[in-house]
């Protein structure tokens, strides 16, 4: 096993019931699977137990993009298309689900990144940050721009929480599984962007500072980490 890479946030993991549990969140069997940063494989080899129809792989690091080339080279499921999400096109997909142990470093990026790909893309269950985890559901109080692009684009449930113990190396943060059901309706996330970055500007502002409008609603006298989910919704409707 090669040193892991800070840089790429890698931190493997390596506990067989773990993964197992991460993959039964999901109906891998006769699906499009795909995986960013499957590293050697380890959550790969679960997957592909559930005889999904197809795998495919993004790896960044080069060393262990050739191990995985070498390890899946007679197996005709696997298909490595990238080394870098941000770089790859996933329109070409239809009902996609991603199963990742994502770079902690960059994992908010990244899900946001996928949003953009919410017609592709069934659902998506993710190994992440406990924090983080906390942060993208907005069934708790205090909202912020996760809360809301989520709640916009999906369903979102935390699964479980994961022991460090499960890794090489052993993470200094806490782990969760998440996962996010994308809902079936259009959204125009160019227009849910705009509004959450008006919206978040300045959380101490009131709303209608923020909005910079005249609209006559009894939220718009509130702050922003003062609404609930369906409050900021409402809001959002009027937009």
């Amino acid at each position: 096993m090669t040193k892991p890479k800070k840089s790429l946030s890698q931190n493997f993991l390596i506990d067989k019931n773990i993964s197992k549990k991460i993959v039964n969140q999901t109906n891998a069997k006769g699906n499009h699977i795909l995986e960013i940063g499957p590293g050697y494989g380890f959550l790969t080899d679960t997957i592909l137990e559930h005889n999904p129809k197809k795998v495919y792989l993004i790896e960044k690091d080069y060393n262990l993009k050739k191990i995985l080339n070498k390890k899946y080279k007679n197996n005709n499921k696997v298909n490595i298309i990238g080394d870098d999400i941000f770089l790859t096109n996933l329109s070409q997909f239809k009902n996609l689900i991603v199963i990742s142990n994502l770079p902690y470093n960059i994992s908010s990026k990244i899900i946001l990144y996928l949003f953009s790909y919410k017609k592709n893309i069934n659902e998506m269950i993710f190994m992440i940050q406990k924090e983080m985890s906390l942060k993208f559901d907005y069934k708790l109080p205090k909202m912020n721009k996760y809360k809301f692009l989520t709640r916009v684009v999906s369903s979102y449930t935390r699964c479980f929480d994961v022991s460090s113990k499960v890794f090489f190396p052993k993470p200094k943060v806490k782990s969760a599984i998440v996962k996010f059901k994308f809902n079936k309706g259009i959204v125009d996330l160019n227009k849910a962007n705009d509004f959450s970055t008006k919206i978040f500007k300045n959380v101490r502002k009131k709303i209608y500072n923020n909005l910079n409008t005249n609209l006559d609603n009894n939220l718009f006298d509130k702050r922003v980490n003062q609404l609930n989910i369906d409050e900021l919704i409402s809001i959002y409707d009027l937009f």
